[in-house]
């Protein structure tokens, strides 16, 4: 940078700027700063002398163009590039000036990036899920490998605390059932065929469908919350540091431990999703318990059971693997918890409403 990039004249009220040599981005600040401790307002006649200067960029044109607009200050100059750049710059400045306003988008273009971004999320989604069955062929390559104490932690925290809201609200979803189905069985006199009624639907779709959502509120939430926060920590980038591999020690233990699980949620739900519907049944249709069963037995056959306890593994592993993708990719921000904790409950009951759609589809179509 020349040290003689500036000389000033001053004669009186009247103040000449002489500037020397190249004239570039690179030296601008150093004449910013320059002209800064000058104070230029405290002169009424203010000239920029150019005849020393061997080359002018745009850059330095901009900031001449400032001073002669902010000044009145008068360019002298032979140079007839000189003196085009400076045209053209002031000329191009006035659009610079303008507030930049971004094209609106329409609708086809809205489309357009809605969908790649789904794209390029179901493509990310799908990487995480080929490590996810990768590290389960290493996982259970040898008994060693198996993380047993964590498994059972995380059976307790996701599932076993889960019993009770699990069964009371497949209790109270039973009740309801039930009660409107009395109350429209009653009016034709069919009232012995709640107990078919209640068998196949419990079963088949409610009781699974029941247990899946307050898991995917209440674990997978918890998972992305959980393993947003220790990334946030830095928690999962210390643990690559020090040789342990988050997918068996983080990831596996949460997927085992639901897919062992949620058969067994789905069980209990059923149970009390069928004394709520037994209750209402002798309340509200003199149809004693006994009866009941008795009947259950007879008409409902025990393939339904075993379709619902079939679906649990698949609603576990959607339910668990999104909350834990979810919770890998939070940024560095407790926002960005917030905002995939909604999305993995979100996703998850979306995943599990379509899976269970395509389960009813192929089991209707082989005769199940």
């Amino acid at each position: 940078m020349p040290e003689n990039l500036l000389c000033t004249t001053i004669d009186k009220e009247s103040i000449s700027l002489e500037f020397s040599g190249e004239l570039t981005l690179y030296n601008l600040h150093q004449a910013q700063e320059s002209i800064a401790k000058i104070g230029l307002s405290n002169f009424k006649k203010i000239t920029v002398d150019l005849r020393d200067a061997s080359y002018l960029d745009t850059a330095f044109a901009l900031f001449l163009a400032d001073l002669q607009e902010e000044y009145h200050a008068y360019i002298e100059s032979a140079n007839t590039n000189f003196l085009h750049t400076l045209a053209l710059t002031r000329e191009h400045k006035k659009n610079l000036d303008k507030k930049y306003k971004p094209p609106k988008e329409n609708i086809l273009e809205h489309m357009g990036k809605t969908f790649y971004r789904s794209y390029l999320s179901f493509i990310s989604f799908m990487e995480f899920v080929g490590k996810v069955f990768i590290s389960f062929l290493l996982y259970f390559k040898s008994v060693k490998n198996i993380r047993f104490k964590e498994i059972a932690f995380e059976i307790n925290e996701s599932a076993l605390r889960a019993l009770g809201i699990v069964a009371l609200t497949s209790f109270l979803i039973g009740l309801v059932t039930a009660y409107q189905a009395a109350y429209q069985l009653q009016r034709y006199g069919g009232n012995i065929f709640i107990v078919d009624m209640m068998g196949i639907s419990i079963f088949r779709e409610l009781a699974p469908l029941i247990t899946a959502i307050v898991i995917a509120g209440r674990s997978g939430s918890a998972y992305t919350a959980q393993i947003g926060a220790m990334k946030i920590t830095q928690e999962i980038d210390a643990m690559r540091t020090m040789g342990f591999d988050p997918y068996a020690f983080l990831v596996l233990p949460r997927i085992v431990a639901l897919v062992v699980m949620l058969p067994i949620l789905i069980f209990v739900a059923d149970i009390m999703a069928m004394l709520g519907g037994i209750i209402v049944a002798d309340l509200s249709l003199d149809l004693p318990p006994a009866l009941f069963i008795d009947r259950l037995q007879e008409v409902v056959a025990m393939k339904h059971f075993y379709v619902g306890l079939i679906k649990g593994p698949f609603f576990a592993f959607l339910i668990a693997s999104i909350g834990i993708y979810r919770g890998l990719i939070v940024k560095d921000d407790t926002q960005s918890i917030g905002y995939n904790t909604t999305k993995s409950v979100v996703e998850s009951l979306f995943a599990v409403i379509v899976c269970d759609a395509v389960f009813s589809i192929a089991f209707t179509n082989l005769g199940i």
